[in-house]
């Protein structure tokens, strides 16, 4: 599976940055709307996206969905599936994993990134196969060593920081990234920040955030 940040961060277009939908801060940064917590599974597109984060602690303006390339927002098995380089195996792949839609969403400031990925399977084995993957193709490609030790997140979930990236990746400074299945869901975010406590701080936050938002299925 390749599905990696950096081939979309090279697509991205400059966004202003206002932060639109803040509702408070802590220390100087806005947080994000927490949300109303679902209590049904979705069971299309169009209602998993009323559960993704709106907002996020450092303040970055979201991107239009159809200001990237490809756009981001609803994905279907076969979008998905079109990131790797066999897309055909691939959608094999995701269909053993009951894979059923999904949604990205994108903020972008400056140098600074952050993106939550969000994936709904019909059942919570799909949804951890494919957070594996995820781990995997991640720490592959920017050559980090994920972390699934004691932290804030949950149980489960793995985590990873690339402190001092490869120019060559295109991340413009350190990076941080997260991965979490969660009943039928798999919850993926990642930042690229001034310094890697930023960095890190943003995708926790973001993560336990977009996790609460989240039925568990």
């Amino acid at each position: 599976m390749t599905r990696s940040l950096t081939a979309l961060v090279a697509l991205l277009v400059l966004a202003g940055t206002a932060c639109t939908g803040c509702t408070s801060t802590v220390d100087g940064h806005a947080r994000p709307a927490a949300g109303p917590t679902a209590t049904a599974l979705p069971e299309t597109a169009a209602e998993l996206e009323a559960l993704l984060v709106t907002d996020v602690p450092s303040g970055l303006p979201r991107v239009p969905d159809d200001e990237l390339q490809p756009p981001a927002g609803e994905k279907t098995i076969d979008d998905v599936a079109g990131y790797a380089e066999d897309a055909a195996d691939q959608e094999g792949v995701l269909q053993d994993y009951g894979y059923r839609h999904g949604w990205e969403r994108f903020w972008r400031g400056d140098e600074a990134l952050t993106t939550v990925f969000v994936d709904q399977f019909d059942g919570p084995m799909g949804a951890t196969s494919y957070a594996d993957d995820l781990v995997r193709n991640d720490a592959e490609y920017y050559g980090g060593v994920p972390d699934d030790g004691p932290g804030a997140l949950p149980e489960g979930c793995a985590r990873m920081s690339v402190d001092e990236p490869d120019p060559a990746l295109g991340l413009a400074g350190p990076a941080a990234f997260s991965w979490c299945p969660h009943g039928v869901f798999t919850v993926a975010v990642a930042a690229v920040a001034g310094t890697p406590e930023a960095a890190r701080a943003e995708v926790e936050a973001v993560t336990l955030v977009q996790l609460g938002r989240l039925p568990r299925g």
